[in-house]
């Protein structure tokens, strides 16, 4: 396990972008009422929100990051670091955090990198650009967001319904008085293939069959597939006793948590989590009912949405699924500027 702790590092706010689209999965096609009611009971997702054709995560964590730096009167200038988390990228080549430096107006000294992550890709962004800012001590920019939307088949019962579209902003800095903030970071590369888009990669190049649309399973090889009971089973065994191992090998006491943000995965599956771990359900917030499972931008998210009222937090952030890759952190919010979801 990769448990390590970072200091001098301050979450000075947080901000999300959501699409303006709402879809509701009452109105789902390829379900029956009897389906869609009971998929939602499941779930826990009766909402999503989805880009138009013009509006990629970039854009989200665009608008996110614009609305963040005015609140905070940061000086472009100081911006040292900017990593662009996303499975869902602008383009395969080139990285998108240069784009987003350049629209952000930073300076060309601005050291900016794409990571390829998902659903823990906010706990693992948190740790890569916290780690940077411990070298280079400056103020940084985390930047995630999935367009998941873009890469499902509409048509895929199983995954259609699930997943919405978001980008989020963090901005982060190097701070003396900064209280530490620990990780618990782990990958199991055996299980990539339970959420996987086939064709598309160098492994498997686009061709003909790519296109092909499969009736029975709703997709084409060039959507995105998702084995719904792998992932849950691997998130059931692996994602407590990573938490357990954050809380022991750091000396953290459960009760002095405040609130625990998992990835909004699904209803169930957070709740299953939280019982295992003997949670209060007030203490587990959640977002998916309204804005579905925003992929890697869920934690900061639901952080926003649910949140926002807080003016002093002591967190455990987990996320987990695609890779197979999951991580939890423990970090305190204090003075944090958390500013209200934002609709474009």
């Amino acid at each position: 396990m990769a448990l390590f702790e970072l200091n001098n590092i301050a979450i000075k706010g947080i901000s999300a972008c959501i699409p303006s689209t709402e879809l509701s999965n009452r109105d789902f096609p390829y379900h029956n009422e009897l389906e869609n009611n009971q998929f939602i009971k499941t779930t826990g997702i009766a909402y999503r929100r989805i880009v138009d054709e013009h509006t990629t995560a970039s854009d989200l964590c665009l608008k996110s990051a614009e609305a963040l730096l005015q609140k905070l009167a940061w000086n472009k200038e100081e911006i040292n670091l900017l990593v662009f988390i996303s499975q869902t990228p602008d383009y395969k080549i080139p990285c998108t955090a240069t784009i987003l430096q350049h629209k952000l107006g930073l300076e060309k000294s601005c050291l900016a990198f794409d990571i390829n992550l998902g659903c823990s890709g906010y706990v693992y962004g948190l740790a890569v650009v916290g780690s940077l800012l411990e070298k280079v001590k400056g103020k940084a920019l985390l930047l995630v967001g999935d367009a998941s939307s873009t890469c499902i088949n509409q048509k895929d019962k199983s995954t259609a319904p699930l997943f919405s579209d978001a980008g989020s902003a963090t901005a982060m800095i190097y701070e003396n008085s900064a209280k530490a903030i620990y990780f618990n970071l782990q990958s199991d590369g055996s299980g990539f293939d339970a959420i996987i888009t086939k064709d598309g990669g160098a492994r498997n190049p686009i061709n003909e069959n790519s296109f092909v649309f499969d009736q029975d399973k709703g997709r084409r090889d060039i959507d995105m597939f998702l084995d719904g009971i792998k992932v849950f089973n691997f998130s059931r065994r692996e994602v407590v006793p990573n938490l357990e191992e954050l809380l022991l090998n750091f000396k953290l006491n459960k009760e002095e948590v405040d609130f625990f943000v998992f990835h909004q995965a699904n209803k169930f599956m957070n709740d299953t989590i939280a019982k295992k771990l003997n949670l209060n359900e007030d203490k587990v917030p959640q977002s998916l009912r309204v804005y579905g499972n925003t992929g890697a931008a869920s934690i900061p998210v639901t952080i926003v949405d649910q949140l926002v009222e807080h003016k002093k937090l002591n967190l455990i952030l987990s996320g987990f699924g695609v890779g197979l890759s999951w991580g939890s952190c423990a970090l305190s919010l204090e003075h944090t500027l958390l500013l209200p979801i934002i609709e474009y």
